[in-house]
C-alpha cells in the first residue's frame, strides 16, 4: 500500500499562519501508521518543489521518515500525462506509479483539494482544509487502510 501525502490542509490547517501549528496533525498520522507497517509514503505536496527528499523526511519521526520512498514528479516534467489524466495531482501520482517498480500496488491519496483529482476517485481521501487530519479523518483513513489491506 502506498500513501500519497499532501501537507497543507492535511498535516496542518491551510492556511497555516502560525509556524508553531505546522505539522500539528503529524503525530496523529504517525501513531496510526505505526499500526500499518506495510504502508509506504510518497510525498505529493507542493513542499516537494522547494525541499529535498531528506529535508521532507526530517519533518517526520525517524521510523516513519524511513518509510518515505519518494516524491511525485511535477506534471510539467512528464510529456502528455496531464492531457491523459486531466487533473494535476492525480496526473503526478499516476506518473509516479507508472515509473515505479511497483505499479500494481494499491494506493490512497490524502489531500484537501479534490479538484486536483478526477471526480469520484475512490483512491482519494479528502480532508477538511481548516482541520487537516483530525480525529475523524484519522478514523476514516484507518478504516480505508484496513479495508484495502484485507483485500
Amino acid at each position: 500500500m502506498i500513501l500519497f501525502l499532501d501537507f497543507d490542509g492535511v498535516l496542518h490547517s491551510e492556511p497555516c499562519y502560525d509556524k508553531a501549528q505546522l505539522f500539528s496533525c503529524l503525530p496523529r498520522l504517525e501513531a496510526m501508521l505505526r499500526d500499518f507497517p506495510e504502508v509506504k509514503i510518497v510525498i505529493s505536496s507542493t513542499w516537494r518543489e522547494s525541499r529535498s527528499l531528506s529535508e521532507l523526511k526530517s519533518f517526520f519521526s525517524h521510523d516513519i521518515g524511513a518509510r518515505i520512498i519518494g516524491v511525485t514528479p511535477s506534471w510539467r516534467d512528464i510529456p502528455g500525462i496531464f492531457e491523459v489524466i486531466g487533473y494535476q495531482r492525480h496526473a503526478e501520482i499516476e506518473a509516479w506509479i507508472r515509473n515505479s517498480d511497483m505499479p500494481w500496488q494499491q494506493w490512497i491519496a490524502v489531500d484537501d483539494k479534490p479538484y486536483l483529482y478526477k471526480p469520484f476517485l475512490p483512491n482519494l481521501m479528502k480532508t477538511n482544509s481548516s482541520t487537516g487530519l483530525d480525529e475523524a479523518a484519522i478514523a476514516s483513513l484507518r478504516q480505508r487502510l484496513e479495508a484495502a489491506i484485507r483485500k
